[in-house]
């Protein structure tokens, strides 16, 4: 099956083309009169292109108002949102507020039409083409991550604080992942350090766990990274994360060494904490 690719500049030899798969939304600040297409995926995806990486969004917006401006917005980043499918009802929002006039409050998550929604057969034909896709917990594509990995996809995957909730159990899930992210609001403890390489033992390539302030630690099976981060004014925390994996994920699309990824992870994660905007 044929990838999509393109050349790109510098010294690399080639950026290969990725897809956010499952949820989106658009988070909307009525008092502001502000929205920004959001989800992990998509800012994942956002920050991709503007580093010059072909990007692909797959999933569903609503016949909205928001659904035909998120589709525009994702396009002026170049984004291919060729798959980003547009169903009868309302656009998934996230209604927001602020609190001291930078705190964001969630104050109502609308699901709309990502209620129920399923990847249809072209689609995930469609993300097969690519080189990497990310997804998330709440994707509702779990249960295609063994048909992609079989098709030779790299899945990235952001399990968020999810990832020791037995709910979720996702002792299930990690074998079919490359790429494991998770966020912990510990210390960068014994603990920490042992469920990166527990993680790993399912059978990811790289596990990855960021800790805000206290960075970000990466294990490969052989080595534990250990990278800080890069100092900013904290404007603003949404977006932090996908941020860093986005920078994370632009390295091993390059080739780059682990430390490599990971300051490159904190640099864009450091830019997007300064400012209000989540990309």
């Amino acid at each position: 099956m044929e990838r999509l690719t393109i050349e790109s500049l510098g010294d690399e030899t080639m950026n290969q083309a990725v897809a956010a798969v499952g949820f989106c939304c658009a988070d909307v600040y009525e008092k502001l009169n502000q929205f920004y297409p959001t989800g992990n995926g998509v800012d994942w995806g956002v920050h991709l292109a503007r580093m010059g990486v072909p990007v692909s969004v797959v999933s569903v917006v609503g016949t909205d108002s928001y659904g035909e401006k998120m589709k525009q917005a994702l396009a002026a980043e170049k984004i291919d949102i060729s798959h980003l499918r547009m169903e009868q009802g309302d656009t998934c929002k996230m209604m927001m507020d602020l609190k001291n006039g930078t705190d964001r409050v969630h104050l109502k998550e609308i699901e709309g039409v990502m209620a129920d929604y399923a990847i249809t057969e072209d689609e995930f034909e469609f993300v097969s083409r690519h080189t990497m896709l990310h997804t998330d917990l709440f994707g509702k594509v779990l249960d295609r991550l063994p048909d992609w990995k079989a098709h030779g996809v790299r899945i990235v995957m952001d399990f968020s604080v999810f990832s020791e909730d037995p709910e979720f159990q996702c002792e299930k899930i990690f074998p079919y992942v490359d790429y494991v992210f998770l966020s912990y609001d510990g210390k960068k403890d014994e603990h920490i350090k042992n469920w990166v390489k527990q993680i790993h033992s399912y059978g990811p390539k790289i596990v990855t766990a960021t800790m805000g302030e206290l960075g970000s630690i990466s294990y490969d099976g052989t080595n534990l990274y250990e990278y800080g981060i890069v100092p900013a004014k904290v404007v603003n925390t949404v977006g932090a994360g996908d941020s860093y994996i986005a920078g994370f994920t632009y390295g091993i699309l390059n080739g780059w060494e682990i430390p490599e990824c990971m300051k490159k992870g904190a640099e864009i994660s450091s830019a997007v904490v300064s400012k209000f905007e989540p990309y």
